[in-house]
């Protein structure tokens, strides 16, 4: 986190969360045809021709777990509020350039890292029999990158600590 990439990053992981789950809705499937995502499940009715949202109780008869979705909501957006917070925390261990604060950092970027993927498994997990892998939009593509800027947090956040602890 030496210098302004670790800022960098840290804005570009927040601004790719707000998108995906905020602007997106938590949308990441938003076609014509379908709208899959943390607050939507809504499929073509031939029928009626338009988008039909279905409700919890038609989720579970299609063989959804509700719980399974509404943690994968959860750990998702906790990363989130992880996010929105973690650059102040950042600012501070800068600030008093403690080897320790660092060693914390690696760890809370650790955690947001595992609960965004964890979410994001369980979520696809639940929902894969009716997202195939084009349907994806911005939204998805967004939390994919803000996986990425994640690791590399993590990467550069390690030479910190490794550079402190040389020194």
């Amino acid at each position: 986190m030496q210098g302004p990439q670790g800022y960098m990053d840290s804005a570009g992981t927040l601004a790719l969360m707000l998108y995906a789950l905020l602007w997106e809705a938590g949308n990441l499937v938003d076609l014509p045809g379908k709208r899959i995502g943390f607050y939507n499940f809504c499929l073509w009715n031939e029928t009626a021709r338009q988008l039909q949202c279905l409700e919890y109780k038609h989720l579970q008869m299609m063989g959804i777990s509700l719980p399974g979705i509404v943690i994968a909501r959860v750990c998702v957006y906790a990363c989130l509020v992880f996010s929105i917070f973690y650059p102040i925390f950042v600012a501070h261990v800068k600030c008093t350039e403690e080897t320790e604060g660092w060693k914390v950092t690696i760890i809370i970027l650790i955690i947001k890292m595992i609960i965004l993927s964890g979410g994001l498994v369980i979520f696809l997990f639940q929902t894969s029999q009716w997202i195939q892998p084009s349907d994806f939009t911005g939204g998805f593509l967004a939390l994919l990158g803000s996986q990425a800027l994640l690791l590399l947090q993590i990467i550069t956040a390690t030479m910190t600590v490794k550079g402190t602890d040389q020194n």
